[in-house]
């Protein structure tokens, strides 16, 4: 799904992030927190564990804005896929913890675990990074139970075509669970710091 060219406003947004812009990084905030939260929270079930990740991730952004590349897709796509990264990072070491600790299971039953929410986690970055076509028609389909026929009319769109985004649309979210996200660190894949503050 990677475009030749990223929007306007990614372009912009990297390129102010790079000069060190701070409001710059209080607007992508602004446009993405909400989505940051509740990607993370989908993982962990836990709002404190869910701020975290969501400071983690715009802390990581501030510090590595180059490291988002354009050319693998949308800013949005790109934040989403650091928060599920962290938030499964963060998962992994909670449970390990817990369960190093004591606390009830086995590391098989932790490695479900994580990987459940990996795959989660891998459905919901599919889902946030689909073009808005395939991503409208899936809601419609899931969250209003429409058939393909009141889709397309909900949608302004010929029967057809709402098949054919219904049937995309699954077709990418059927690979979350057989490519699940690794539970790789934003720190453990981060430059150094160079101390660089708002």
């Amino acid at each position: 799904m990677a475009k030749d060219t990223p929007p306007r406003w990614d372009r912009r947004m990297q390129q102010r992030l790079a000069r060190g812009e701070a409001a710059a990084l209080g607007e992508l905030y602004d446009k993405f927190a909400s989505l940051v939260h509740m990607l993370a929270h989908r993982v962990l079930d836990d709002d404190e564990a869910a701020d975290q990740v969501t400071r983690e991730v715009f802390g990581y952004i501030w510090e590595n804005p180059d490291s988002y590349d354009p050319k693998h897709g949308s800013m949005r796509s790109w934040v989403a896929r650091l928060t599920n990264s962290q938030a499964v990072h963060r998962l992994r070491q909670t449970e390990a913890a817990a369960l190093a600790q004591g606390g009830e299971g086995t590391t098989e039953e932790l490695e479900q675990k994580v990987r459940r929410a990996a795959v989660a986690a891998r459905a919901d970055y599919i889902v946030t990074s689909m073009p808005a076509p395939l991503r409208d028609a899936l809601e419609l389909a899931y969250f209003q139970r429409r058939d393909y026929r009141q889709t397309a009319a909900d949608l302004g769109v010929t029967e057809d075509e709402a098949r054919r985004r219904l049937r995309l649309g699954l077709q990418l979210l059927s690979t979350a669970n057989t490519r699940p996200l690794e539970g790789s660190s934003l720190q453990g894949s981060s430059p150094p710091r160079y101390g660089r503050s708002l």
